[in-house]
C-alpha cells in the first residue's frame, strides 16, 4: 500500500454539519483517516449548522452516525476518544453573516493553519456562504472551499454559482468535488492507459467497436426525493459522474500528471461531444421512471408512490448514445446508462473491441467472441479482460471465452480508502488534480442543456420500468438498432 503521509494541521469547517452527507460520508471518512494517523494532533473538525446543539450534543450525534455507518468492527471505542476530541460545533444562520460569531470565535487566532470550508449544503447557499466568510474575515491565504455536486441545475445557474464563489475565492482555492474521481479504479484508468504500452495502440477507432459506461443503483431516491424531483438522473449523475468517466476513458495522454495538464485533456473531450438536440434527442436518449417491483425478494414502491405526485415526469433512469467528434473516437459510440432501482448496484466501463477480421474456427461449436475489457468501479474494484481460449481436454478443439481477472482487494490485500477519504486528503494537501475546473463544469452543463431542451421541445416520454429490472425496454433498443447489446445482456 502507498505510504500514508500525514497532512498538516488544519481546521476543516463543514457547513451543513448535521446533514446526511456529513454524517454518512464526511465524518466516517475523516474517522478512517484519523485512525490511520493521517490527521495530526491539533487539527479540528468544525461542524456548522442551524440546530441549537451543544458541543456534547453534537458529538453524541456523530458517535451514533459512525456506529451506524461504519462497517462492522470498524468503530473503535478507544480511538473514538481521540477523534471526538478534534470535533467542535458552531451554530450559525448562514444567510445572516452577522450571526456567525460562534464560528468566528473558534477560528480566531488560527489564520496561519490550513482552513478548508466544505459546503455540504444546497448549491443555492454556496454564494451566500462564500460571501459570509469574506464579510467575516474568514478567508486567508491558506483557505480552500469545496463545492459539492450538482453545481447548479443548468449552465446559467452553474455560472452564477461560480461567479458568486469566484468573487470571494480565487480559482486555485476552489475545489469542485465529484466523488467518482476519488475512486481507486477511476484513478487506475490513468495507470491502465498510460503506464502500459499494450493498450495505447488499441485504445481508438479501428480496434474498439464501442464503449459502455454503466452506473446502476438498486436503491431508490430515499430521503432526497423532493430534491431529486427537481433534478433527475440526467443532472444528478450524467452531468458529473458519467461525463467524467467519459473524459478519463477518451482523453489523450496529458504531458504530465500536473492537475492542469490532466484537466486540459478532459476539457477537449467535453468540447468534442456531438450535441444532442431536439432533432437527435429521440434517437440518442432514453428517459425512464421506476414503478413498483421486487428487489432482493422485497417489494418496493414506485417513484410516483414515494413522491405522492402522479404528475411527475422526473427521470430516474437515463440512457444515451454519445459520439465524440475527434480523430481517435470517430464513429465509436459511447453508450451511457444510469438509474435508480435497477437489478443490482454496480458501476463499470466496458471497452468492447472489434471482431476478428476472419475466423479460422468456423466449424467450432462456439463462435469467436470479440475481446472485452471491463473496468469495475464498484462493488468489487478490478479489471477483467475477456479472451478466447481452447477448452482443455482431448475431445477436440473447442473454444470458450475466459476472463483474466484482477481484483484489487485480492491482489493487494488491503482495505481501500473510500473516495471521500482520498478527496478530503487531497484538498488538505492543496492538490486539485482530482477536482473539476470551472471550464469543465460549464462545458458539461452546456452539453447537458441541449438534451434537456430537446426533451422539453419534443415532449419526450418518460418510459416506465419495473423496479428490479435493467431499465425500460427502449434502453435495449438504443443499442439493438446498432446491432449491439448492453453487457451484461439483461
Amino acid at each position: 500500500m502507498a505510504k500514508l503521509v500525514p497532512v498538516d494541521i488544519f481546521d476543516l469547517i463543514i457547513f451543513g454539519g448535521t446533514g446526511d452527507l456529513a454524517m454518512r460520508k464526511l465524518l466516517p471518512a475523516l474517522y478512517h483517516r484519523d485512525r490511520d494517523n493521517q490527521i495530526m494532533a491539533g487539527s479540528r473538525i468544525i461542524a456548522v449548522g442551524r440546530s441549537d446543539l451543544t458541543r456534547d450534543g453534537y458529538i453524541d450525534m456523530v458517535e451514533k452516525a459512525l456506529r451506524g455507518n461504519l462497517a462492522q468492527g470498524e468503530f473503535d471505542g478507544e480511538h473514538w476518544k481521540t477523534f471526538s476530541s478534534r470535533i467542535e460545533y458552531a451554530r450559525a444562520d448562514l444567510v445572516s453573516p452577522d450571526e456567525w460569531t460562534p464560528l468566528c470565535d473558534l477560528l480566531s487566532g488560527k489564520d496561519d493553519r490550513i482552513r478548508v470550508a466544505y459546503l455540504a449544503t444546497a448549491p443555492t447557499l454556496f454564494g451566500t456562504i462564500a460571501r459570509g466568510m469574506q464579510q467575516n474575515g474568514l478567508i486567508t491565504g491558506n483557505s480552500r472551499i469545496v463545492l459539492e455536486k450538482p453545481l447548479g441545475r443548468d449552465f446559467l445557474s452553474a455560472s452564477d454559482i461560480n461567479n458568486a464563489v469566484g468573487e470571494c475565492f480565487s480559482e486555485n482555492q476552489i475545489y469542485r468535488i465529484d466523488h467518482y474521481l476519488g475512486k481507486e479504479t477511476v484513478q487506475n484508468l490513468l495507470a491502465l492507459r498510460f503506464a502500459n504500452s499494450l493498450f495505447e495502440p488499441l485504445w481508438r477507432r479501428g480496434a474498439v467497436d464501442h464503449v459502455q459506461i454503466t452506473v446502476a443503483e438498486d436503491l431508490g431516491v430515499g430521503g432526497r426525493i423532493e430534491f431529486y424531483d427537481r433534478i433527475g438522473a440526467l443532472r444528478d449523475m450524467v452531468q458529473n459522474h458519467l461525463l467524467q468517466l467519459v473524459c478519463l476513458t477518451a482523453m489523450e495522454a496529458p504531458a504530465s500528471l500536473h492537475h492542469d495538464a490532466v484537466r486540459d485533456e478532459k476539457i477537449k473531450v467535453l468540447r468534442a461531444l456531438r450535441p444532442i438536440n431536439a432533432e437527435t434527442v429521440r434517437a440518442n436518449s432514453v428517459r425512464g421512471q421506476y414503478t413498483s417491483g421486487a428487489i432482493r425478494q422485497s417489494t418496493v414502491p414506485g417513484y410516483l408512490d414515494e413522491l405522492g405526485n402522479q404528475d411527475s415526469r422526473c427521470e430516474t433512469f437515463v440512457a444515451l448514445k454519445v459520439e465524440i467528434d475527434n480523430w481517435r473516437w470517430s464513429n465509436v459510440p459511447f453508450y451511457l446508462r444510469t438509474g435508480k432501482r435497477l437489478q443490482g448496484k454496480h458501476s463499470e466501463i466496458v471497452i468492447q473491441f472489434q471482431d476478428i477480421p476472419h475466423s479460422i474456427f468456423a466449424e467450432q461449436e462456439y463462435n469467436v467472441n470479440p475481446n472485452r475489457l471491463t473496468i469495475r468501479l464498484q462493488p468489487d474494484e478490478g479489471v477483467k479482460l475477456s479472451v478466447m481460449a481452447k477448452e482443455p481436454g482431448p475431445g477436440g478443439f473447442e473454444l470458450r471465452p475466459v476472463a483474466l481477472d484482477l481484483s484489487f482487494e485480492e491482489t493487494f490485500g488491503i482495505r481501500y480508502p473510500d473516495a471521500y477519504e482520498r478527496l478530503l486528503m487531497e484538498v488538505l494537501r492543496g492538490n486539485p488534480a482530482l477536482f473539476m475546473r470551472r471550464d469543465e463544469v460549464e462545458a458539461a452543463w452546456n452539453w447537458i442543456d441541449g438534451i434537456i431542451d430537446g426533451w422539453e421541445n419534443t415532449n419526450q416520454k418518460v418510459e416506465p420500468y419495473i423496479a428490479g429490472s435493467w431499465g425500460p425496454s427502449a434502453s435495449s433498443l438504443l443499442l439493438d438498432r446498432d446491432g449491439r447489446a448492453w453487457y451484461p445482456n439483461a
